[in-house]
């Protein structure tokens, strides 16, 4: 990677940062966001109905967790595509799991709970960390890799479950947990705000974030510095995997069942959508984890808003894929006006 010389001080400096402050002077995204709210608001009134709400909520507080972690790889100049794969796996053996020790632990429902949720983070884990060495030590492109991962993820999961639902999860995980409301607002919300806080802390107050800039805006030049880049990489990509098991976590719970189709393609292609439609840029460097839960509530509603007009699944597709063409083009495009300014 080539870029300007290394600072450590303050994350995303110099003319990475300077870009990064031109699409927040645009204000771009909230303003179509307000668009989208007022025109829903006019066409279709079930828009504004609790349940819906509560389905945006949800849906966003999914996919903020997963681009959040995808954030992290693309500021280190990579990406993962196995992010679905990751989320069905973590909802098949969580699953499998709570099922198989409910018999065994009786009334310990706790501890079931407790155990599954941490295999379903352990799978995360494991598929993070090849990830993340495949990447440091032997070099490989992130695309190979992870595209790797994802087929293998996504194989296990098929071949545990045979592509039937696992069922026998305690129904105080579903019911008081996945399904529950806390003070009116859905338990996914508040996990994803902490997630997001954590996140936010890690980039803007640790010596971790600042690393993690480093390497993406200038990789050769945070080794000569110093940086640790090797064991940074590796920790990033296990990151981007667990923070998209947590997101299988909830989904899992919510749904009340372990699923090999949950996640798939679709959340991989809108967590690095949000990520970009943030800002964050697809060449390191660049990204705020704040902006980047902003682009996922925009990529909610709008997937929310074209179910609620009917528009065909398929065309939906068509319609993700031209934002992300968009927001890669309108990057490309500040990245050479700055350049040549």
């Amino acid at each position: 990677m080539n870029g300007p010389a290394l600072s450590l001080g303050r994350p995303g400096t110099g003319g990475a940062q300077r870009a990064q402050q031109l699409l927040l002077a645009l204000g771009l995204l909230p303003l179509i966001l307000l668009a989208m709210l007022l025109f829903m608001a006019l066409v279709e009134p079930k828009f504004y109905g609790a349940n819906n709400i509560f389905n945006v909520l949800r849906s966003t507080s999914f996919l903020a967790i997963v681009a959040a972690g995808q954030m992290l790889v693309l500021i280190v100049g990579g990406f993962d595509l196995s992010v679905g794969a990751v989320i069905a796996l973590t909802s098949v053996v969580m699953a499998k799991t709570m099922a198989a020790l409910a018999p065994a632990l009786g009334d310990q429902t706790w501890l079931v709970i407790l155990l599954g949720v941490l295999a379903g983070l352990g799978c995360g884990l494991f598929i993070g960390l090849i990830n993340g060495l495949c990447v440091a030590f032997l070099q490989i492109s992130p695309f190979m890799v992870t595209l790797g991962t994802l087929s293998i993820a996504s194989g296990l999961s098929l071949l545990l479950t045979n592509g039937i639902p696992v069922y026998g999860m305690p129904d105080g995980f579903v019911k008081e947990f996945g399904r529950a409301l806390w003070f009116g607002l859905p338990t996914t919300v508040y996990i994803a705000l902490a997630l997001i806080a954590v996140v936010w802390f890690i980039q803007a107050r640790t010596t971790l974030g600042r690393y993690i800039y480093a390497i993406g805006g200038n990789l050769r030049a945070a080794v000569v510095s110093g940086v640790p880049a090797i064991q940074c990489l590796v920790l990033t990509y296990v990151l981007c995997s667990v923070l998209a098991a947590t997101a299988g976590v909830l989904m899992t719970a919510r749904l009340g069942s372990g699923q090999a189709t949950m996640g798939g393609n679709v959340i991989m292609l809108q967590s690095i959508a949000a990520a970009v439609l943030a800002g964050v840029s697809l060449r390191g460097g660049v990204g705020r984890v704040e902006l980047v839960a902003l682009g996922a509530m925009f990529l909610s509603i709008l997937t929310n808003a074209m179910n609620l007009l009917r528009i065909n699944s398929k065309m939906q597709l068509v319609v993700l894929g031209i934002i992300l063409v968009l927001a890669v083009a309108i990057e490309e495009l500040v990245r050479r006006r700055r350049g040549v300014d």
